[in-house]
């Protein structure tokens, strides 16, 4: 594809497109180096300025990335995860046709923290039981989870199964009858927290989705405080919305 110069079209516009459509339609495959800016704005016939407002859109966008010192990538397609039902990254991953797997960070017994306390609708010295795991598709980092329970609920969950091969929440629903009926959640872009930063393999300071989220059992009381951490390079967030 070309420029067309007689269109209306802006030309930044044009070459946006068409370095996107060659991404899409996999001209280029994840990992690719892409063309050095000088090669791209002699065969495009564009100003510099013109070819990095386009590359700059790129990476904003997720579609590329770049490396200091080695040049510019295609990055992996984005993975879109849709906001109308309460699924689980075991489910998520494998619909997706990748290979799930977690790694434990931490799994302990707390006294509620105060925000987490009210989110649960419990007395901040209620006991809650963490597990906090590092989720990742294809052995690669997707996202940490801290999960919060109120331990009263599902006493000794903790040790019943290794979760780094069991679903928690079919663990939940097989053990202790906790079947999840509803969930609201909070959604906020943030940058990568110190501790986050490189389990998730990103800077410090890299784009994040955070997720907040608070389940609800069949017999409507909160049984789940989720707060999870998801690379901004490899998640999207969709709904679909009726007018």
């Amino acid at each position: 594809m070309t420029i067309n110069r007689n269109s209306k079209i802006p030309y930044y516009q044009q070459l946006y497109e068409i370095l996107r459509s060659e991404i899409e339609q996999g001209g280029w495959q994840p990992g690719d180096l892409l063309p050095p800016e000088s090669e791209l704005i002699s065969t495009y016939q564009l100003s510099r300025n013109t070819v990095r407002e386009v590359m700059d859109m790129l990476v904003n966008e997720g579609f590329i990335y770049r490396e200091r010192g080695r040049g510019t990538f295609v990055a992996q397609p984005k993975m879109e995860q849709a906001l109308v039902r309460i699924i689980n990254f075991t489910q998520d991953m494998q619909q997706r046709g990748l290979s799930p797997s977690s790694r434990i960070l931490e799994s302990s017994l707390l006294t509620a923290p105060a925000d987490i306390a009210e989110a649960l609708q419990v007395p901040e010295s209620a006991e809650l039981g963490l597990l906090k795991r590092l989720r990742l598709g294809n052995q690669k980092p997707m996202s940490v989870e801290e999960a919060y329970f109120i331990h009263a609920r599902c006493p000794g969950f903790l040790e019943r199964h290794d979760y780094t091969r069991t679903s928690l929440r079919e663990a939940l629903e097989q053990d202790y009858g906790l079947r999840w009926l509803r969930a609201k959640q909070i959604i906020r872009a943030i940058t990568a927290p110190k501790d986050i930063a490189p389990l998730l393999q990103v800077t410090s300071h890299a784009p994040l989705l955070m997720i907040e989220r608070v389940t609800y059992a069949e017999d409507d009381r909160p049984a789940e405080f989720l707060r999870a951490y998801y690379r901004g390079d490899r998640y999207s967030l969709y709904n679909e919305l009726n007018g």
